[in-house]
C-alpha cells in the first residue's frame, strides 16, 4: 500500500524538493493534499502532476484563482487558516510534512500532532513559538516527529535508541554563512543579495538570511531542546563551514558519532519520508579522500542573534514566540531594503527586552505574542527610518 503525504508549504524550497523526491521514490509514495500561500500557478501545476485530493491557499483571492483554474478537475480546493488546519489532518494522510514558513506552520503542525498524524518536520518555528505548549500536551513523541532539517535529522541518526542519559551533549553545527568571518563594521553595508548567496546551500529567502545573521541556528537550538528533551547548556554550536557534518552526538564515555554527507536536502528529506527504512536515493555520494573539515566557536559579537535565541529559549514562556515574530519583521523589512543587517537583531532584542512574558502559555497567549511583537517590531523600525 502507497504512503500518503500532504505537503504543507509545497510551493517553497523545502516542498518543491519534496515533490521531487516523491517522484524519484515512485508509485510507493502518493501526494494526497498540498497546500501553499498565494502561489496560485505553481500550485496549479503540482496539482495536475500530483493529483492530490486536497488543494490550499492561504490567500482567499489565490484560493479563488485556483478553484478556478482547476475547475473540472476532481481535487478539493480550500483557503486560510482553516483550510491549512484540514490539510495537516487529512483523514488520507499518513504523514505530514510541515514545510510552511515562519509562524503560519504552528497551528497546522500542532493540529496534526493532536490528530495522532506523524509528522516530517521542516517548520522549525513551531517548536520554537510552542515547544513549551507541545511538551506539555505530552505531543513531543519522537515516534510522531520526524525531523527534517539537516542538524536534527543528523542528531536522530546518531542518537539511535540511546536513553537521555547517556547524551553528553550534542554538536550543532553551522555553515557561517556568506559572512563568515565577517566583522560588525564589515556588516554595515551588507545588501539583501549577498545575504541571499549562501554558500552551500539552497533555501528561501527568509531562512537563508538566517543562516546569515545565525538567528537560523539560534531557532534550532530551541528545536533540539524540545525535540530531544535536552538541557539548554547540553546544546552546542560549532562553526563548519564545509557543511559535511550536519551535527553530532558526545556520549558521556566522550565517544562523538557524526553524519555526514553532501549538503543536499533531499537526502534529510527522503530519510523522513521513508522513515523507519532506508532507500537509494539520487543525491551526490560524498567521498571521504580530499575531504577536508573544520570548526570553529561562532562569533557572536558579530553575529548576536544566536545569543539572543539562547537568551529566550533559557527564558521560556512567550519570549521565543516574541523572538520569532519580531525577527520574521525584521528580516523582511531588511528584504526590502529598509532597514540595515546590522540592525535586525537591534529590533529583535529591543522587542524581547520590552516583552512582559507569559509562562506556560496556551495556544492564545502564544498568538497575542506573536501578534504584540509584530506591531512593537514594525512601530521600532518606523522610528528608525525616519
Amino acid at each position: 500500500m502507497a504512503k500518503r503525504i500532504a505537503i504543507l508549504g509545497s510551493t517553497g524550497s523545502i516542498g518543491q524538493q519534496t515533490l521531487a523526491v516523491i517522484a524519484s521514490l515512485g508509485p510507493a509514495y502518493q501526494v494526497v493534499a498540498l497546500t501553499a500561500g498565494q502561489n496560485a500557478a505553481l500550485l496549479a501545476d503540482q496539482v495536475r502532476r500530483f493529483q492530490p485530493q486536497l488543494a490550499v491557499l492561504s490567500d482567499n483571492q489565490a484560493a479563488a484563482a485556483l478553484a478556478q483554474e482547476l475547475q473540472g478537475f476532481p481535487c478539493r480546493v480550500e483557503s486560510g487558516a482553516e483550510g491549512q488546519v484540514l490539510a495537516a489532518t487529512w483523514p488520507e494522510a499518513d504523514l505530514i510534512v510541515a514545510a510552511l514558513v515562519g509562524f503560519s506552520g504552528f497551528e497546522p503542525v500542532l493540529a496534526a500532532l493532536t490528530a495522532g498524524k506523524r509528522v516530517a518536520l521542516a517548520n522549525k518555528e513551531s517548536l520554537v513559538v510552542g515547544g513549551e505548549l507541545l511538551a506539555a500536551k505530552g505531543l513531543l513523541k519522537q515516534e510522531l516527529i520526524i525531523p527534517v532539517d539537516s542538524e536534527h535529522a543528523a542528531i536522530r541518526q546518531c542518537l539511535g535508541s540511546a536513553p537521555p542519559d547517556q547524551v553528553y551533549q550534542i554538536w550543532l553545527t553551522a555553515s557561517g554563512g556568506p559572512f563568515r568571518g565577517w566583522t560588525r563594521e564589515q556588516l554595515k553595508a551588507v545588501t539583501p543579495e549577498q545575504a541571499l548567496a549562501h554558500p552551500n546551500w539552497r533555501m528561501g529567502a527568509k531562512i537563508t538570511v538566517d543562516s546569515a545573521t545565525l538567528m537560523n541556528k539560534g531557532f534550532e537550538v530551541l528545536e533540539a531542546r524540545w525535540l530531544f528533551g535536552l538541557h539548554l547548556e547540553q546544546i552546542r554550536v560549532v562553526i563548519h563551514p564545509q557543511s559535511i557534518v550536519h551535527s553530532a552526538v558526545e556520549f558521556i564515555d566522550g565517544s562523538i558519532i557524526a553524519q555526514l554527507s553532501k549538503p543536499d536536502m533531499r537526502l534529510p528529506i527522503q530519510n523522513a519520508l521513508t522513515f523507519p527504512e532506508r532507500q537509494e536515493s539520487r543525491v551526490e555520494r560524498l567521498s571521504l579522500f580530499g575531504c577536508e573539515l573544520s570548526f570553529s566557536e561562532p562569533d557572536t559579537a558579530s553575529f548576536p542573534c544566536l545569543d539572543l535565541a539562547y537568551k529566550a529559549c533559557a527564558a521560556g514562556g512567550t519570549l521565543p514566540a516574541c523572538l520569532n515574530a519580531a525577527n520574521e519583521i525584521a528580516v523582511a523589512h531588511f528584504l526590502q531594503g529598509e532597514l540595515a543587517f546590522n540592525d535586525i537583531p537591534v529590533v529583535v532584542d529591543a522587542v524581547l527586552q520590552k516583552h512582559d512574558p507569559v509562562y506556560l502559555p496556551g495556544i492564545e497567549q502564544i498568538k497575542a505574542a506573536d501578534r504584540w511583537a509584530r506591531r512593537e517590531a514594525r512601530h521600532l523600525i518606523a522610528k528608525m527610518s525616519k
